[in-house]
């Protein structure tokens, strides 16, 4: 591995095309391939950028959306193929690339003692060796990819439903497995059977003569118990798992699938403890299903382990590689800040500058019931509040990939959808409910915003590719971590910030990443007991009591941990014994 972080998917717009724009220093990033109708823009705009014939594929046509994914997604990788090939013909001058590449690199690279000795060296000769070895380790990042599992609507065409295979997860499935990318599929949102079957019928993904894979499978959870689940179900079918991402439930971007009060540090340690167990027990499943297919394997493929949710200082970087033994860690929002790397519209920019810590909050947002991280500076959110002082809430709905609601027609429809807020409202209106009751359920249903146009609207803005009267609010989605980065950086500087070498904010008054979960958590808990304090039955008391419970657990962990908190700084690690005091105190007073 070239860098010991990577950025994660961000959106559907903020990562669409930050391996463009970060690949080449050896940085690994993952884009959203859900949206075909962005991706196919994104192909036009950057054909005509780099002066290469483009072709569209209108809908319509037969699969135009795998097309559609895997025409884009082999423009990205001939473009950085390209940036390589021009990398490796600069000359290690000040301002290059070429350079800027090694000094980015982490100090415990095997390339940089000799990049600081060529540097210095004076003999013309060897100079030019070390240089020559120096460009053998040029490696470009992976350009990895993100299917959210449970985005799958069944597609129709001239009125009548399409097979299985032309679903949305499956078709950009298809995409990926078709392109001529050697890198991995990360699945996000739990399990689809339907697309775990799928997947374990593409080739794509079997395993060569040598037992290494072309295109690699990631799942992204947030326990052990749905990792293992998971990964044994692909195993019988012959899929191996290359790598475990572990996201914080609640401390990350994008949708939250909050644990029942599992909390991260308790979660990695479960994995730090059965790695090899894991290993081996899903081995001894794949190795079975492969020698029913006459293919005997006898060497264990590899697996990784990364983090994410949350991580804002180099010690905290440090700290959850060394201690659990993982491979990398996941730096999603902070790069929402750094325009060299990822796809942000300059008001959104300027709007995240000037945030306070409350407007990043966890919301009833997504269309899909699941909380989402939202932000409520962002121009979709003051257009929704707009649209309901006019009377007319709700958006409307043009992509449909969230639609999932049958509660007033046959067809699925999103509940975000002005057609779908309007007749619950007047339903609503039918119940006789008081003033406080009305109000409630009348915001938990305008809450709903349309994901599908504001995620991928800071694409449009950014590159000018918005069509004539289309909706351009943006949509965005980032953790509470964001708040600690207050302006643009370049990209130099956030990874000087991630390795600890120039931090690029005052640490002082940041509690731990760990602590930060663990408020989070209490926060989540206790905002359900609010929500919930006139609908109480047996179900809802127990879970309260498991959830409190779990989390107990967990700050007796974190009191135990204290003695293993060597990378972190001491004015920070003395603070956490009284962090965790305070945390328990609030977790007593939450009664249900």
């Amino acid at each position: 591995m070239t860098h010991t972080f990577h950025i994660p998917v961000l959106g559907l717009a903020f990562s669409i095309d930050s391996a463009i724009k970060v690949a080449r220093y050896g940085i690994s990033s993952v884009m959203s391939i859900v949206d075909d109708e962005l991706i196919e823009r994104m192909r036009c705009y950057y054909c005509g950028q780099y002066q290469i014939p483009y072709h569209p594929i209108h809908q319509g046509e037969e699969d135009f959306r795998a097309r559609r994914i895997t025409a884009y997604l082999n423009l990205v990788q001939l473009l950085v193929n390209r940036q390589i090939d021009t990398l490796k013909q600069q000359p290690f001058t000040a301002d290059s690339d070429l350079t800027k590449y090694f000094q980015l690199l982490p100090d415990s690279h095997p390339s940089k003692p000799m990049y600081h000795a060529m540097e210095i060296e004076t003999n013309l000769a060897i100079k030019t060796e070390l240089q020559d070895l120096l460009i053998t380790y040029l490696k470009p990042g992976d350009i990895d990819v993100n299917i959210m599992s449970k985005v799958d609507k069944i597609n129709h065409k001239n009125g009548v439903a399409l097979e299985q295979q032309y679903s949305d997860a499956l078709a950009a499935l298809r995409g990926f497995a078709n392109s001529d990318l050697h890198s991995s599929v990360i699945l996000s949102a739990g399990m689809n059977p339907h697309l775990y079957n799928y997947l374990s019928a593409l080739s794509a993904f079997f395993p060569n003569s040598d037992g290494l894979f072309e295109k690699k499978v990631v799942l992204k959870v947030s326990d052990f118990r749905s990792a293992i689940i998971q990964a044994k179900y692909l195993a019988k079918r012959g899929v191996w798992i290359s790598e475990f991402r572990v996201e914080s439930g609640l401390n990350c971007g994008g949708h939250a699938f909050a644990t029942d009060g599992f909390l991260l540090g308790p979660i990695l340690q479960e994995f730090k403890e059965k790695k090899e167990s894991l290993k081996t027990e899903l081995f001894e499943i794949y190795k079975e299903y492969w020698t029913q297919q006459e293919v005997f394997l006898t060497q264990v493929p590899a697996i990784k382990y990364t983090v994410q949710g949350g991580v804002g200082t180099a010690s905290e970087h440090h700290f959850l590689m060394d201690y659990y033994g993982f491979d990398a860690v996941g730096w999603g929002s902070p790069f929402l800040m750094v325009p060299e790397a990822t796809t942000v519209d300059q008001e959104t920019l300027k709007a995240l500058e000037l945030a306070e810590k409350d407007d990043f909050y966890c919301s009833g947002a997504s269309p899909l019931g699941i909380p989402f991280n939202n932000f409520r500076q962002s121009s979709a959110e003051h257009l929704r509040l707009e649209r309901i002082k006019r009377g007319r809430p709700g958006s409307p709905c043009k992509k449909e990939y969230l639609i999932s609601n049958t509660e007033f027609s046959e067809k699925p429809i999103c509940t975000a959808s002005r057609v779908y807020q309007h007749q619950k409202i007047q339903e609503l209106q039918t119940q006789k409910l008081s003033t406080e009751e009305y109000e409630k359920a009348f915001d938990a249903i305008t809450e709903k915003t349309c994901l599908c146009e504001g995620l991928a609207a800071p694409a449009y803005l950014k590159y000018n590719i918005q069509r004539t009267k289309e909706q351009t609010a943006v949509s965005i989605c980032p953790g509470p971590n964001v708040f600690w980065f207050k302006k643009q950086y370049s990209l130099r500087e956030m990874i000087d910030h991630i390795y600890g070498r120039m931090p690029v904010f005052d640490q002082d008054n940041r509690p731990f990443v760990l602590i930060n979960e663990l408020n989070l958590y209490i926060d989540h808990i206790q905002k359900y007991v609010a929500d919930n304090q006139t609908l109480i039955n047996d179900k809802k008391i127990k879970y309260v009591a498991k959830f409190k419970a779990q989390l107990q657990t967990g700050i007796a962990y974190y009191d135990e941990l204290l003695h293993h908190l060597s990378h972190i700084p001491k004015n920070i690690a003395v603070t956490i014994p009284r962090q965790l005091e305070l945390a328990s105190l609030r977790l007593n007073q939450i009664q249900l």
